[in-house]
């Protein structure tokens, strides 16, 4: 088998979206291929649309039922156990790819001896093949064979997952696998697939549409899911010590802990949580949680060039004191909104 497309799907089966991703997959001009839909725990009739699926290309779709809820890590966990392919894709179920989506990525893999290949996302909020608006996932200064240079900026910038395509030595070889029951497991995974690549290829072409959609599960923030980042990235951390990454990239490593664990988390949740439900207690522990694991963070020389001033002065009052950051970030955003609204 050439590839295995592994979709983890949960609670898809509404306006046609589950079916349009298929579609998609089903229509690719390669043909030595299996789509693995892996439905996790969905609470409304996706995995039923999905064993229609299975029932009419049963030469092509293979359906998994997860037994309970293991959030998109697992879902794809279970789907790369059971991947027959040499190369593995994974597509978002509420997402789409264009009909040689995957034949340009393997045909570039083929012409490189890529271990990854990858290329942009295409954002949209309609079901169509119509272009919109472009997003930058990678560049071409980070493909080729992969020296210290461009694993430093493959930390710094891994881009997404879904846009890609891996060599199943890449996971199997290196033992790598999603977090399970948690959100934001990409966010652990993506820079240590591309650390345990040797030959990193990039079409500048956006293949990948990338849906828009105001329920989307990325779009509600709560403290279960700003905790979820932050447990992803301890595992990230773990793992760079453990295979000696962190030795080897120490100020990379440090700072893409820093923007996702610490910088990302605290903003998010100051801006998507609402302010009745809002605690102390949580930004106590972001606080705890980097300043035990860099407590110079302020110091890291991608911290210095790539946040800006505002960043760096609400960090440190939250740092020196959380009571006092929370009370001023408000003030901030309400004088904002009313500056906003007189404007």
């Amino acid at each position: 088998m050439r590839l295995s497309i592994i979709v983890p799907v949960y609670n898809m089966a509404h306006d046609g979206i589950l079916e349009f991703c298929l579609d998609s997959l089903l229509n690719q001009t390669i043909s030595d291929y299996e789509i693995i839909a892996v439905d996790d725990k969905s609470t409304d009739d996706s995995l039923k649309v999905l064993r229609e699926y299975e029932k009419n290309h049963p030469e092509k779709i293979r359906v998994i039922a997860s037994e309970n809820n293991r959030k998109q890590g697992g879902a794809k966990n279970l789907g790369i156990r059971a991947a027959k392919g040499d190369w593995f894709g994974f597509v978002d179920s509420d997402d789409w790819v264009s009909p040689d989506y995957y034949e340009k990525l393997l045909n570039k893999a083929d012409e490189t001896g890529a271990d990854i290949v990858g290329c942009n996302y295409n954002y949209t909020g309609t079901h169509s093949f119509e272009k919109g608006e472009p997003g930058k996932n990678n560049s071409l200064e980070q493909s080729g064979i992969l020296d210290q240079k461009k694993y430093k900026d493959l930390i710094l910038e891994p881009g997404s997952m879904v846009t890609k395509v891996y060599r199943r030595e890449i996971f199997f070889d290196n033992g790598l696998w999603f977090p399970e029951y948690m959100f934001y497991e990409d966010n652990c995974l993506g820079p240590l697939t591309m650390l345990s690549c040797k030959h990193f290829e990039f079409l500048d072409e956006d293949n990948y549409y990338y849906y828009q959609q105001p329920d989307s599960t990325t779009h509600h923030i709560d403290v279960k899911k700003c905790e979820d980042r932050m447990d992803s990235m301890i595992i990230f951390i773990e793992e760079c010590w453990k295979r000696e990454y962190l030795q080897e990239y120490p100020e990379e490593i440090e700072y893409r802990f820093t923007e996702l664990f610490y910088v990302n988390t605290l903003f998010t949740y100051m801006i998507g949580v609402p302010f009745f439900k809002k605690k102390l207690s949580f930004l106590r522990l972001l606080r705890e949680g980097i300043l035990n694991c860099f407590p110079d963070y302020q110091e890291n020389r991608y911290f210095i060039e790539r946040q800006d001033a505002e960043v760096k002065k609400l960090t440190r009052m939250h740092c020196k004191s959380p009571f006092w950051f929370f009370w001023y970030y408000e003030a901030l955003t309400c004088y904002r909104k009313l500056f906003r609204r007189k404007a």
